[in-house]
């Protein structure tokens, strides 16, 4: 009798410990099965790339890890060293969840572009939603050029031309708003732009930031997305192919 209760206590206590276990391991599998959204405030959101709506959302796969070229922590400097967190100043710097805002307003709105400012050869390997390949050895063009000005115009600048004397003066005086106005160009309705490359050791961007600049581009309509298509996949983000149907 002794032996029999023994044994009922033995078993009662073994299947106790897979019990707890297996809830354990359910409990687990419930917090994978988690959607792992954006934000606390979005779980995806929608871009236009090549005429079509492409859903930008997190890896689901909570072993996802970056692999691959861009997942290399040490490559030579120079050329491949830390750039800094400003590229110039005036120019701001976004993180992901600024270009998140970006991307639902400034771009659906046709008022901002993204730009991947990535050789071609980077770009075909994969890009963010929604950019546009504009290397930066179009962006720093000689100002003045025709390359320039024919980018500057894309970019919704328009050209003056001769300004009069009395326009000149009060535009001087600030009777006349002349905030995004120099003696060339008219950058009023240009658009808001963001450059991008491979990241915080990726100079491309940095590059085509200054040359804008340099061409009169205004400061506070660029932005710099420092983290570059290397943070943009660390954090599973959705990547587009150029060339393949989605």
């Amino acid at each position: 009798m002794k032996i029999g209760l023994y044994s009922i206590f033995v078993v009662l206590i073994v299947s106790g410990v897979f019990t707890s276990q297996a809830a354990a391991e359910q409990g687990d599998q419930g917090a994978n099965d988690k959607f792992v959204g954006l934000t606390n405030e979005k779980a995806f959101i929608h871009v236009i790339h090549d005429g079509k709506s492409i859903k930008v959302q997190r890896v689901q796969n909570p072993n996802y890890r970056l692999e691959g070229y861009l997942a290399k922590t040490s490559r030579p400097c120079p050329p491949h060293c830390l750039k800094p967190m400003f590229p110039n100043p005036g120019v701001d710097v976004y993180g992901e969840v600024e270009l998140f805002d970006f991307m639902e307003n400034a771009m659906r709105d046709n008022k901002g572009i993204l730009v991947d400012a990535r050789t071609p050869s980077w770009h075909k390997k994969g890009t963010i939603p929604g950019a546009q390949n504009i290397p930066f050895t179009e962006l720093t063009k000689k100002p003045g050029s025709a390359e320039m000005i024919k980018m500057l115009k894309r970019f919704g600048a328009k050209e003056r031309g001769e300004i009069g004397l009395f326009t000149s003066l009060l535009e001087k005086w600030g009777i006349v708003d002349a905030t995004y106005k120099d003696e060339k160009w008219d950058f009023t309705n240009a658009k808001e732009l963001v450059l991008f490359c491979n990241g915080a050791s990726c100079g491309q961007s940095v590059r085509g930031i200054r040359g804008l600049l340099a061409a009169g581009y205004p400061s506070d309509k660029i932005k710099y997305y420092r983290g570059g298509v290397r943070m943009w996949e660390f954090w599973g983000l959705t990547t587009v192919v150029p060339g393949h149907e989605y």
